[in-house]
C-alpha cells in the first residue's frame, strides 16, 4: 500500500499565515499605549480627550473652554465626558478621527504640536470597546447655522475600519465644539498619577485655558485661566537633511513633485538654496538629473553627502514654548509658595529637530521642607506622570548638583527640600520611548539642554536661599536667644553685682549688632527684608 503523501510543513504553516491590522495588534496589546492598569486606563481616557480638545481650540486660535466630567456608574465602571469649543470636525471625517487607528493630519507635519500618531483619542475608544463592548457617542458641530451631527461608534479590528451603530443629526446649544462620551471599566484613586493631577498640571502647562472638571465624587473643579494671550502659533518646516535617515530619503524621493534632483533639495527640505544644493550634488558625484531614476549607491551616496554637508540649523518658528511670563502664572495659579523662576533656553536641535527647553523652580510657601522636590515633567504642553525613572528629564535632574544652588542632595538622586522642579520640552518631534508618551529618549543634545537651564534656574534660587532664608533662619534663632535676655540677666547679675537692668540693656545692644552684621553679609537691611516678605 502506497504510503500517503504529505504536504510540505511550510505550506500547512502558509494556511495559517494572515495580515494583522493595527487595531486587532494594539487590542492584544493595549499596555503599548498606556492602558496596562484601571488606574492609568482612566488617566490616559481623560488625557487622549483632552489633549484632542486643547487641540482643536489651537488650530482654531480661540481661548479654549474644556468640560470634563467623570461619572462613576459601578465600583468599576465609569462614563466619561470631554466637551470642547473648538472648530468641530466634518461628517464625513467624524468616524475616521475616533474610529480609525493612525489616522490624521500630524504625522508628517513638522511642527510643534501634542498629537504625532494618530493614536490618542482612537486607543482610549478602542479600549472603551474592549472592556465594556459599548460604542462611543460623538457629537461635533462646525457651524451656529448648521446642526450637530451625532455619531456612535466602534471599531472593527480586523479591518481597522470604523463601524457606525447610529448617526443623525441633532440640535445642540454651542456654536461649534465636539463632545465625546465613552464608558470604561476602570478605578478611581487620588495621589501623584491620578487623573486629578493630570488636570491640574494640564492647567499649569495651558494657562490660556479655562478647564471645568468634575471628579467621580461629584465635585467640581474650575481652572480659571492665567492669561487671555493665546499661545505662539507654531509654523510648519520642512525636514532637514540632518535629520533623515536613508529610508526616508529614498521614499522622498519617490514621492517628490520636483523634475531635478536639484530641485528636489530646495524644494523638499529646508535650509538648502540652489548652492548649496549644487554643491551637494557635485560632491555626490551625481550624473542623473532625475530623482526618480536615481540607483540605490547613488542615493546612498546622497545620503552620506546630506549628512556631512554644511547645512544650517533648521528655523524655530516651528515651536510654541509657553514662555517665562506665562509659565510663572500658571504656577502661581496652582501652587502657593514664596520663591518662583522661569528660564527659556533658546532653540537648539537633535537629529535635526528643532526643540526648546524650559524650566522653573518653585520653592518655599507650603511645601514640605523634609520630601523630596516634585518633579512636573511635559512635553509639547502635555503632563507626563508615569515612567518617571525612565525619563532624560529626571536624568538631566538627578545629575544636575542641587546642592551648590541650597537644596539637599544624596548622590544622584533628586534633591530634598521645599521645592518644585518643572521641565517642559517643546519639539517638532519629541523622542518618546513608547506609544504610550510618558518619558522622553536619552539624547545626549537634550539632556544637556535640560541641564543648562536648571543650572540658570539654580543660581536665582541659590541667591533667594541665600538673602532670605538662611538670613531668616538666623533671625529666628537670635529670637529664640532673645526670650531668655531677662533670665540671663537676673543670672548675671547674681553672679556680678551689677544691676540686672544694666545687663540686659548691653545684652540688646550686643544682639543688634549681630542682627546688621548677619543682614550686610546677606545684602540686605530692613527694608529689604519687609519688600521681600511683600
Amino acid at each position: 500500500m502506497a504510503e500517503e503523501k504529505k504536504e510540505p510543513i511550510a505550506i500547512e504553516l502558509a494556511k495559517k499565515q494572515r495580515e494583522i491590522s493595527i487595531s486587532e495588534f494594539f487590542t492584544k496589546n493595549r499596555h503599548l499605549l498606556g492602558f496596562d492598569n484601571p488606574t492609568r486606563a482612566l488617566m490616559m481616557t481623560v488625557k487622549e480627550c483632552a489633549d484632542n480638545a486643547l487641540d482643536a481650540t489651537t488650530e482654531m486660535k480661540i481661548l479654549p473652554e474644556v468640560i470634563v466630567k467623570i461619572d462613576q456608574l459601578a465600583e468599576d465602571r465609569f462614563k466619561i465626558t470631554v466637551e470642547d469649543n473648538g472648530p468641530g470636525i466634518v461628517k464625513k471625517q467624524i468616524p475616521n478621527v475616533f474610529a480609525r487607528l493612525l489616522y490624521g493630519s500630524k504625522f508628517h507635519t513638522y511642527k510643534q504640536q501634542r498629537g504625532q500618531q494618530g493614536l490618542g483619542v482612537s486607543a482610549a475608544l478602542l479600549y472603551s470597546q474592549l472592556t465594556t463592548g459599548k460604542p462611543t457617542k460623538i457629537t461635533s458641530k462646525i457651524d451656529p447655522k448648521k446642526p450637530a451631527h451625532y455619531y456612535e461608534l466602534g471599531i472593527n479590528t480586523k479591518t481597522n475600519e470604523p463601524e457606525i451603530f447610529e448617526e443623525r443629526d441633532i440640535e445642540w446649544e454651542k456654536d461649534h465644539g465636539t463632545k465625546i462620551e465613552l464608558e470604561i471599566e476602570a478605578k478611581y484613586q487620588k495621589g501623584k498619577q491620578s487623573v486629578d493631577e493630570y488636570i491640574k498640571q494640564a492647567a499649569i502647562s495651558n494657562p490660556h485655558a479655562h478647564i471645568i472638571y468634575t471628579t467621580p465624587e461629584g465635585e467640581k473643579v474650575e481652572y480659571i485661566r492665567a492669561t487671555n494671550e493665546l499661545p505662539k502659533e507654531s509654523k510648519e518646516i520642512k525636514p532637514h537633511p540632518h535629520g533623515i535617515e536613508l529610508g526616508i530619503l529614498i521614499k522622498m524621493l519617490h514621492d517628490t513633485t520636483a523634475n531635478t534632483v536639484q530641485g528636489f533639495l530646495q524644494n523638499d527640505f529646508s535650509r538648502i538654496g540652489p548652492g548649496t544644493a549644487k554643491e551637494i550634488i557635485d560632491d555626490a558625484r551625481l550624473s542623473i538629473n532625475k530623482p526618480k531614476n536615481l540607483e540605490r549607491e547613488d542615493i546612498e551616496r546622497l545620503f552620506n553627502t546630506l549628512q556631512n554637508a554644511k547645512v544650517i540649523a533648521p528655523p524655530t518658528d516651528c515651536l510654541s514654548p509657553i514662555g517665562q511670563e506665562t509659565l510663572e502664572k500658571g504656577l502661581r495659579k496652582e501652587i502657593n509658595a514664596d520663591f518662583y523662576v522661569t528660564t527659556t533656553r533658546p532653540p537648539t536641535v537633535y537629529r535635526g529637530f528643532p526643540f526648546q527647553i524650559e524650566t522653573a523652580i518653585v520653592f518655599g510657601g507650603e511645601l514640605e521642607k523634609e520630601a523630596q522636590v516634585r518633579l512636573l515633567r511635559f512635553a509639547n504642553r502635555v503632563p507626563l506622570l508615569y515612567q518617571q525613572g525612565a525619563c532624560a528629564i529626571t536624568e538631566a535632574v538627578m545629575q544636575t548638583n542641587w546642592k551648590s544652588y541650597g537644596l539637599q542632595q544624596s548622590g544622584e538622586n533628586l534633591p530634598i527640600g521645599p521645592a518644585v522642579i518643572v521641565v517642559h520640552m517643546a519639539s517638532v518631534w519629541v523622542p518618546f520611548t513608547s506609544e504610550a508618551k510618558e518619558a522622553i529618549a536619552h539624547y545626549d543634545e537634550i539632556i544637556k539642554e535640560i541641564k543648562l537651564a536648571l543650572q540658570e534656574c539654580g543660581r536665582k534660587l541659590a541667591s533667594y536661599i541665600r538673602h532670605n532664608v538662611r538670613a531668616e533662619e538666623q533671625k529666628e534663632r537670635i529670637s529664640l536667644f532673645e526670650k531668655y535676655i531677662p533670665e540671663l540677666a537676673q543670672s548675671l547679675s547674681v553672679l556680678s553685682g551689677e544691676k540686672k537692668f544694666s545687663i540686659e540693656e548691653n545684652l540688646r545692644k550686643i544682639l543688634k549688632k549681630n542682627m546688621s552684621m548677619l543682614l550686610e553679609e546677606n545684602g540686605l537691611n530692613e527694608n529689604d527684608k519687609e519688600a521681600n516678605k511683600k
